[in-house]
């Protein structure tokens, strides 16, 4: 696993940001503690941090060029079929110094061209420039599990694995105040959005190819999905497990190679315990490794990890915590972060990622079967809203009784009332409304509330609308499920789950694989109807009932807990000084003029009160925001 960066100018002022790319490589140290590589040739300058996985000779290193130093290439990631790609490419004559993906990449643009990349099995950011066409062609793999930013004006373009790199090449530190927005309701940024102006984030899937000044953007992966294609589907509900299984087995094996300790997060939820199930086939005594919380057994699922480890026979590690824990560790975890991100998981996830990261140095997770297979509430509650009857009518009839309750996330009841109001709001909804709601902490209007007026007329509306538009396009009124879990794929899987992961997985230079995101599950995934991945009584069907006989019985029939920090109580406690004494103190927002003074008062009053709802999600937003000001913007 490694970190990329790099310049390309187009004049001879772009030129000078060359000078910068030592800096921006040193900023992605965490990224490739192992090495480090740089190229310049003219206007051209790549950078390269590598974290070693597999015993790799010293030719490997990069940047890496051809045999006759027209192409280099910087490369991020990890192709799972380079083996086989490197025989075909030796049977058509190509040459190879080293046994590295990164060599078969480049030899399979040379021969191919951008053609290639269709090919490819793993996920990746990867740039290559060509010295005689003076071009360079930069892509992401298909589902974003890689982060690639990139930057351009009429001088050079920057690209980098993350935005410490480009803001050390220079760019320039502009807010995005769409894209605060959009945080301040989500508690992450859509792409293509960044939270500075200028600065996008190459979408999944696509590649870039910059000659001669010019730019051209391409999607080179789809989704297939068609939902002509999936009506008619031959596959019996029996052979579809099977051959889901199949698909799995073969997707986990192709990630176990490493010449380095690897293991698995185990959090004894469905997901994880599929992967560490087939893991186990494969690897004697995997390492598995599980979070948990002494001071809150609501959010603790160790039991049901231990039963899966004891299960398949895995050396299985715990890392129980208290609240005391998570508060030691959040400061580490907030000065990595260089763009607001505020999933409060995260920090559970860093934790875990340090901890692990001093046993082996890849772990495999579970990510990415929610979004496709339908395993959140949401997904449920969807689906029962398009259901309709009795039932439904009458949750939504008690509308004001949800309305008055105390909701909270931090008990059952609490969490309860929570969802029954979330879900009666979704019955009176548009397809559209009812998923952006689903899926915010807050709604547009009570985003626009917190910003200052000043702030507010910086949030261009067209702006807004459009990229919301654009998230939202895959719904209609007349679609059914999977376009939801379509949705999710291209919004929260790359810009919540995935960037959560690569971010505190790479704070703490460990590498994590997500077998579930092998194209040919996802294609898959997105062939199957809606009656194999949820039904009236099971989210997820067809996961549970492909691996039922792999996995304990105490796993099904029990409540998704998620993976999240207890913030409320927390907030309540240690954090209270922060938010009151610092960073939401009345003298600091006035100062930053970006928030509204009254509107962060109430906010905080809601959060003391009995019934705090989702807003300790919202300050927790707000606290994330105001430690990145300070830190970039503030000095």
């Amino acid at each position: 696993m490694c970190g990329i960066t790099g310049v390309f100018a187009f004049t001879e002022t772009g030129r000078q940001s060359l000078a910068n790319l030592q800096a921006s490589t040193d900023a992605i140290i965490r990224r490739g503690p192992d090495s480090e590589g740089h190229f310049v040739y003219d206007q051209c300058g790549l950078g390269f941090r590598r974290l070693a996985i597999l015993d790799l000779s010293a030719d490997g290193n990069q940047p890496m060029s051809d045999a006759a130093g027209r192409y280099t290439i910087v490369f991020n990631g990890e192709i799972f079929n380079f083996r086989e790609l490197r025989e075909k490419l030796i049977k058509r004559g190509c040459v190879f110094h080293s046994q590295t993906d990164t060599e078969v990449i480049l030899q399979l643009y040379i021969t191919e061209g951008r053609s290639f990349i269709k090919k490819l099995n793993g996920f990746f950011g990867l740039a290559i420039f060509d010295k005689e066409e003076n071009s360079l062609f930069i892509a992401r793999d298909r589902f974003g599990v890689k982060p690639l930013l990139i930057y351009r004006d009429e001088d050079k373009l920057f690209f980098a694995s993350e935005m410490k790199s480009m803001m050390a090449l220079g760019v320039p530190r502009k807010l995005d105040y769409v894209a605060l927005s959009q945080y301040l309701q989500l508690n992450y940024i859509p792409g293509p959005a960044s939270i500075f102006k200028g600065v996008k984030k190459l979408l999944p899937g696509h590649y870039l190819y910059i000659k001669d000044g010019k730019m051209v953007g391409k999607a080179w992966y789809k989704i297939p999905y068609d939902p002509k294609k999936v009506a008619k589907t031959k596959l019996s509900y029996e052979q579809q497990q099977k051959k889901l299984v199949e698909l799995m087995d073969g997707a986990v094996q192709r990630r176990l190679v490493a010449d380095v300790p690897l293991g698995a997060f185990l959090s004894g939820g469905i997901d994880s315990s599929v992967i560490t199930a087939l893991a186990a086939r494969h690897t004697p005594h995997l390492n598995t490794f599980s979070i948990g919380f002494k001071d809150e057994p609501f959010f603790d699922e160790t039991k049901y990890a231990n039963l899966v480890a004891a299960r398949h026979n895995t050396n299985h590690t715990v890392f129980s915590l208290t609240n005391n824990d998570l508060y030691e560790h959040i400061h580490d975890m907030l000065s990595y972060l260089d763009e607001p991100f505020a999933d409060s998981s995260a920090l559970a996830v860093y934790i875990l990622s340090q901890r692990t990261r001093q046993k082996v140095t890849v772990a495999l997770s579970g990510d990415g079967a929610d979004e496709m297979f339908g395993g959140y509430n949401k997904h449920m509650g969807e689906f029962k809203v398009r259901q309709g009857g009795v039932k439904a009518e009458a949750v939504t009839a008690l509308g004001f009784v949800w309305d008055a309750l105390p909701k909270s996330r931090n008990s059952f009841f609490g969490n309860r009332i929570r969802q029954l109001q979330r879900f009666s709001r979704g019955m009176t909804a548009g397809v559209k409304d009812r998923y952006w709601d689903w899926a915010s902490f807050a709604s547009p209007e009570d985003a626009r509330r917190l910003l200052s007026a000043d702030s507010r007329r910086k949030v261009g509306k067209k702006a807004a609308a459009k990229r919301r538009k654009d998230i939202l396009e895959d719904l209609h009124s007349d679609g059914d499920l999977n376009e939801v879990l379509l949705t999710d794929m291209k919004l929260v899987l790359p810009y919540d789950m995935l960037t959560k992961v690569d971010l505190m997985s790479m704070a703490n230079s460990l590498e994590v694989r997500t077998p579930f995101l092998d194209y040919k599950v996802v294609n898959f995934a997105f062939s199957l109807p809606v009656s194999s991945k949820v039904d009236a009584t099971m989210k997820k069907k067809i996961v549970q009932d492909a691996f039922r006989s792999e996995l304990p019985a105490e796993l099904y029939d029990r409540p998704k807990h998620g993976f999240e920090v207890p913030l409320l109580k927390w907030m309540r406690g240690e954090l209270r000084g922060l938010i009151e004494n610092d960073l939401l103190r009345d003298e600091f927002i006035e100062a930053q003029g970006i928030f509204d003074v009254q509107a962060i008062r109430d906010l905080k009053a809601q959060l003391f009160s009995r019934n705090p709802g989702d807003v300790h999600a919202r300050i927790w937003g707000l606290i994330v925001f105001q430690t990145w000001w300070k830190q970039y913007m503030a000095s």
